[in-house]
Formats: C-alpha cells, structure tokens, sequence
C-alpha cells in the first residue's frame, strides 16, 4: 500500500512539474540521485558542445564560409539595376560617342558647299561674256535658276529662239548636301524642247549629272557648257506643236526621269559620241 501512494504520489507531482515551471526545481530536488546525474550529464554535454560551437576558431570558420558563400552569390546573379544601369549607360556612352563626329562631318559638308558656291558665284559673275547669268531661287544658295543665253549659232536650235525671241533657255540646279563630292540635280524649265538629250519633265540625260561621270572637279560653268553642246549635237529643238508648247515641264515628272534613265544606262552603259564631234 505504501509502494502504491508513493507512486501516486509522484505521478501527481509529475504532473505539477510539466503544469508549473515553479515545482519543476523542487521535484528535480526530490527526484532520485540516478535522473539528477542523468540531467547533469545530459547539461554537461550540451553545454560542451555549445562551448565547442563557440570557440572563436570554429567562429571565423563559420563566418568565413557564409561570407564566401554571399560573395560568390553576388557574383553569380548581379542585381537588376546593375543590369539596368550597364545598359544604359553603355548606350549612353555609345551615343554620346556617336553623336560629335556626326554633327560635326555634317557641320564640315554644309561648309565646304557654301565656300565652293560662293566662290562660283563670283567667278561666273567675273566671266563678263554673257554665256550664262545665275539668280538664286527664294534667296537660296542651294538653289539656283540659270540662264543659258547661247548656244552653237549654227545650229537649228539658235535660229528657233531667235525667231521664237526667246531670249535665254532657263534652267534650274539644285545642290545636295554633299556637292561637290555629288553631282547637282538639273533640269531645263523653259522653253520647252524636243530632242537635245532633254526628256520628259526637262530632266537631263548627260553621264557627268550621274553619281558614276561626276567629279568634284567640275564647275557649274563647264556643266552648262557640256549642256549647250548636248543640245546642238542632239539636234534640240524649241517645240512649237499647238498645245504641247505650253505645257510647263514639272520636277516631279522630272526627277522620276531621270532615276529611270540612271537605271537604264547602268544595266546597258553610256554610249560615247563620235571622236569628230568633239
């Protein structure tokens, strides 16, 4: 009977102890000598392995191969905005790099055209021959009206203007931005002519208009010259068909032209007039 309250008697204490932290300390105090050694040697170990962990050797050691760990990370995935910020500063950088010798090339070509035609204006206004006369259209150095005021005074073409009293054959050129290092664009306006290598529109059909027969080399003077020859070895003649004769070349008709014509003489070539023409 004894051996029987005792056990209940711990039971119940057993379960006081896991109710309240407070009878754990006494019951541990009662309990028997075998748990409180088993408890000590269970708190001993605990205590030296914790020791163990945190002696500073095993500390660094720890330390060190989380820090490689993070470091090797960071590496392996860089952040978005560094992503971000290398891309557009590369294209800023590319652009920025890009930009000064483009405006500047451009800057240089605007400047080289502006001398050369100025210097042209002044030669051609010095000739003091009446070969031609130059006006520019709406104040624009870029763009020029010329006047042709002769021609071969043999030729078929001479006897018409002086009979028609046309006085000059207008032409108008207009320069690109690369001239002189690209041939002008030229096209007749007035009066309007047959034959003469003048075409629908008033466009041109001469090689040295063309990308190909250009050189930077040649003056709008010596253009108009080769023109004037064109005409009188072409056989030009002033239309005077009832109708036709008024009908005003457009540069629209003229310019598509003169890129078919382009077209035509580079798949098949430019024939060459005879040596006794000149």
């Amino acid at each position: 009977m004894a051996t029987l309250l005792r056990k209940i008697g711990l039971i119940r204490l057993h379960d006081r102890d896991t109710e309240d932290p407070k009878h754990h300390h006494q019951g541990s105090l009662k309990g028997t000598k075998g748990s409180q050694k088993n408890n000590t040697k269970h708190c001993n170990a605990s205590n030296e392995t914790n020791n163990i962990l945190s002696t500073p050797e095993i500390k660094a050691k720890r330390f060190d191969v989380s820090g490689k760990d993070k470091a090797v990370a960071k590496q392996d995935k860089p952040s978005k905005d560094a992503k971000e910020k290398q891309q557009t500063g590369g294209s800023k950088s590319t652009s920025a790099s890009m930009m000064p010798p483009l405006a500047a090339n451009r800057q240089h070509c605007t400047q080289v055209r502006t001398r050369r035609l100025m210097k042209e204006l002044q030669e051609i206004r010095r000739l003091g021959d009446n070969f031609i006369t130059v006006e520019l259209a709406d104040d624009n150095l870029y763009d020029w009206n010329v006047k042709l005021h002769q021609v071969d005074k043999d030729s078929a073409l001479w006897q018409d203007m002086k009979e028609t009293n046309t006085e000059y054959i207008l032409l108008n050129v207009t320069f690109p931005d690369n001239f002189p290092f690209s041939p002008p664009f030229m096209r007749v306006l007035t009066p309007r002519l047959e034959n003469g290598y003048v075409l629908d529109g008033g466009a041109i059909c001469m090689e040295l208009l063309t990308p190909r027969g250009w050189s930077s080399a040649y003056t709008v003077e010596a253009v108009m010259r080769q023109f004037a020859a064109s005409l009188v070895k072409g056989q030009g003649r002033i239309c005077r068909k009832a109708g036709k004769s008024k009908k005003a070349f457009s540069r629209k008709e003229a310019e598509a032209t003169f890129k078919s014509l382009v077209k035509t003489h580079e798949k098949y070539g430019w024939v060459s007039p005879p040596v006794s023409d000149g």
